[in-house]
C-alpha cells in the first residue's frame, strides 16, 4: 500500500504532499490543477520514464519522494532487500526519484533511490509489478488488442496455468535455438563438406612428408656445407698451415712456433721483473689457445668430405619441405602448426553429421513437449475463458450495462507461437439482440472503460489472484455518466474493500464513493500559476459537499448542487 506522496517542482506543483489511506482515494480539481501531474509522480516512482521538460519552470530538479508499505515475505520485499534497501522503524520503504532539468541542450539525469540506496530505474519498475497496478486511458485502448486480452484470460485462469505457459515460453525459446543452430549446419553442410576434403587432402600430405621440427633450418645449413666443402677444406688447411706450418717448413715460421719462440725470449728474463712475467704468461696462454684451434682445425679437416649422393639427396628433402611451406606455412614449425589445428578442425567438421543428428532428436522432443504444453494451456484457457466471460457479464450488469455480455472465444491460431497455438478474442454484446463484435471495433470509450473496470475486477477476485494491492485509476469513468457512473462508483468502492483503490475523476458521483476525497486546487504566486502543500486538501463534510456541488454544475455554492451532492453522499453510503 502506498502511504504518501510529497513532490517538489513538477510541472505546476512547486511543492505538495499527498497523503493516502486504505480503502477509496479520489482525486479531483479543476481541468488543469495539477490532477494528472499527481499521476506523473507516480509514475515515476514506478520505474517510469523520466521527462526533463516535466521539471517546474526555473526549477533544476525535481523530486518524487514515496513511502509504501510491502507485505511480509512478498516478492516486492525481497527485490527491495536484494537492492540493499533499509526499511523504516515502522517497516515501510521509502523510494525516492529525482529528475534533473538539464542545461544548454543536454537533458538531466535522473536518478532512483530505494531505502537510502541508489539503484537503476528498473528496480523500481520490479518494485512496481508487485506494488500496483495502473489503468489509463491509454489501457483501455490497449484492451483492444488480441495480445492484451489473451493475457487478462491467463491471468485470470491461474498461477497453475500460468507456470504451463512459462515452460511452454521456455521450450518455445530452446526451439527455436536448436532449429537456427540445425538450419545453420544443414544450409553449410556442402561448405563442411568441401573444407573437411582439402583438410584431409593436406594433411595426408604432410603425413606423407613426415616434417620434423627445425628440419629446413637443419637442411639448409647441410646444403650450404656440401655444396662448399672444397672451399672449406682449401680454407681450413691454410688456417692449420698457418698456425702450425707446413710439413718440412721452418718452425719458426708458423703462428705458434712463433709465439712458443716470444714466450722462450721472456721466460727467464721475466724472473727479474714481474711486469714481464706477466706478458710472458699472457704470450703463453694465447699459445694454449692456438694450440686448441689448430687441433681443432685438424679434427675439422680430417671429417670433411664432398659427398654428391648426400649434398643430392639433402636437396631432394628441401625441395620436397618446400610443397608444404608454399602451402600450409613460411617454415616447417608453421606447416606443423597448421597440421594440428587442421587436425581438430576436422574433428569437428566430421562431427557435424553426429551433431545434425543430435540436434533434430533434440527439436523432436521439444516438439512433443510443445504439443503437450500447448493442449493444457488451450484446456486451460477454454475453461477459463467460460468463467471470465460469466464473471464479467455479471460485473457488466452492475455497471448499468444491463443485457450486456462479454464473450471470450478461445479458438486455433493458424500456427503456433511463443504463447501457445491459441487465438484469444473478446467479443462484446452491448445490449440484448446486439450481435457481438470485437471490442477493437465495436465499443465505444465508455464502454471500454466499464469492461476494463469489470475485468479488473474478475482478476482481482479470481481464486488465487495474486493481484498487487494498490490500484490506480485515470479517469476509468471516460464518457461514462448518469447512472452508469453511479454504478461505476459503487464498483470501485467494492474492489476497494479488499485493495487499495485511487482515482482520478471528473465525476460527482464516482467521487461521493470515496473512503477519502483530495481536491488539487492552483494558486498564483509572482504571476505563475502553483500548486503548493495548501492547495492538496483532504477534504470531508460541507468541504466535500462543496466540491460534489462543483464538479456536477461548476457552481459549487448552488442550492441545488449542493442538495445533488448530498444526495450523492448519502446514496453512496446507503450503497455500501
Amino acid at each position: 500500500m502506498i502511504e504518501e506522496i510529497r513532490i517538489d517542482n513538477l510541472g505546476v506543483i512547486g511543492r505538495a504532499h499527498v497523503e493516502l489511506g486504505p480503502g477509496l482515494t479520489v482525486l479531483t480539481g479543476e481541468t488543469g490543477a495539477g490532477k494528472t501531474m499527481v499521476l506523473t509522480a507516480l509514475n515515476l516512482l514506478l520505474g517510469g520514464k523520466a521527462d526533463p521538460a516535466t521539471v517546474r519552470v526555473g526549477s533544476t530538479t525535481a523530486a518524487v519522494e514515496g513511502r509504501v508499505v510491502l507485505a511480509a515475505g512478498g516478492a516486492a520485499l525481497e527485490r527491495a532487500a536484494e537492492a540493499g534497501a533499509e526499511l523504516d522503524d515502522d517497516g515501510s520503504l521509502v523510494l525516492l526519484r529525482t529528475v534533473g532539468a538539464g542545461t544548454d541542450g543536454v537533458a538531466g539525469r535522473s536518478r532512483a533511490y530505494v531505502g537510502g540506496r541508489s539503484v537503476p530505474q528498473g528496480v523500481l519498475a520490479e518494485l512496481a509489478d508487485e506494488l500496483v497496478t495502473v489503468h489509463g486511458q491509454a489501457d483501455q485502448a490497449r484492451l483492444r488488442s488480441p495480445s492484451v486480452q489473451r493475457e487478462a484470460l491467463d491471468e485470470f485462469v491461474g498461477a497453475a496455468h500460468r507456470e504451463v505457459l512459462v515452460r511452454y515460453r521456455a521450450a518455445w525459446v530452446e526451439r527455436a535455438r536448436v532449429d537456427a543452430e540445425l538450419t545453420e549446419l544443414v544450409d553449410q553442410a556442402r561448405d563442411r563438406t568441401r573444407e573437411a576434403e582439402l583438410l584431409r587432402l593436406g594433411l595426408a600430405e604432410v603425413e606423407r612428408v613426415d616434417p620434423q621440427p627445425a628440419e629446413d633450418v637443419t637442411l639448409a645449413e647441410e646444403v650450404d656445407r656440401l655444396s662448399h666443402a672444397e672451399d672449406l677444406r682449401t680454407a681450413a688447411a691454410g688456417a692449420h698451415a698457418a698456425l702450425v706450418g707446413e710439413d718440412g717448413a721452418d718452425e719458426g715460421s708458423a703462428a705458434v712456433g712463433t709465439i712458443e719462440l716470444a714466450r722462450r725470449l721472456l721466460e727467464h728474463e721475466g724472473s727479474h721483473d714481474p711486469a714481464l712475467a706477466a706478458l710472458t704468461t699472457r704470450i703463453a696462454e694465447a699459445g694454449y689457445l692456438l694450440a686448441d684451434v689448430s687441433t681443432d682445425l685438424a679434427a675439422y679437416l680430417e671429417d670433411l668430405q664432398a659427398d654428391p649422393l648426400r649434398l643430392d639427396a639433402a636437396q631432394r628433402r628441401r625441395a620436397e619441405l618446400g610443397t608444404l611451406t608454399r602451402s600450409y606455412g613460411s617454415t616447417v614449425t608453421e606447416v606443423l602448426a597448421w597440421a594440428d589445428t587442421a587436425g581438430r578442425r576436422l574433428l569437428d567438421l566430421d562431427g557435424g553429421d553426429e551433431r545434425i543428428a543430435e540436434l533434430r532428436d533434440a527439436r523432436g522432443r521439444l516438439d512433443d513437449e510443445l504439443g503437450t504444453l500447448a493442449e493444457a494451456l488451450t484446456a486451460g484457457r477454454l475453461g477459463g475463458a467460460e468463467r471470465l466471460s460469466g464473471v464479467v457479464s455479471e460485473e457488466l450488469s452492475g455497471l448499468a450495462m444491463g443485457g450486456a455480455e462479454l464473450r471470450v472465444v478461445v479458438d486455433a491460431a493458424d500456427e503456433p507461437g511463443p504463447h501457445g497455438a491459441d487465438r484469444v478474442e473478446m467479443l462484446l454484446v452491448p445490449h440484448a439482440g446486439a450481435p457481438a463484435r470485437p471490442l477493437g471495433k465495436g465499443a465505444s470509450g465508455g464502454e471500454l472503460s466499464r469492461v476494463m473496470l469489470a475485468i479488473e475486477v474478475a482478476l482481482a477476485t479470481a481464486p488465487g489472484a495474486t493481484r498487487p494491492g494498490t490500484f490506480v485509476f485515470d479517469e476509468v469513468d471516460a464518457g461514462v455518466g448518469g447512472r452508469a457512473a453511479v454504478e461505476v462508483g459503487r464498483r470501485l468502492s467494492a474492489l476497494a474493500q479488499g485493495s487499495q483503490v485511487l482515482v482520478v475523476t471528473h465525476l460527482a458521483q464516482v467521487a461521493a464513493f470515496a473512503d477519502h476525497h483530495l481536491v488539487v486546487t492552483k494558486s498564483t504566486a509572482d504571476g505563475v500559476d502553483v500548486v503548493t502543500e495548501s492547495d492538496v486538501r483532504l477534504v470531508t463534510r460541507d468541504e466535500r459537499v462543496r466540491e460534489l456541488a462543483r464538479m456536477l454544475s461548476g457552481q459549487e455554492d448552488s442550492d441545488a448542487a449542493r442538495t445533488h451532492a448530498a444526495e450523492l453522499l448519502e446514496l453512496s453510503s446507503v450503497g455500501r
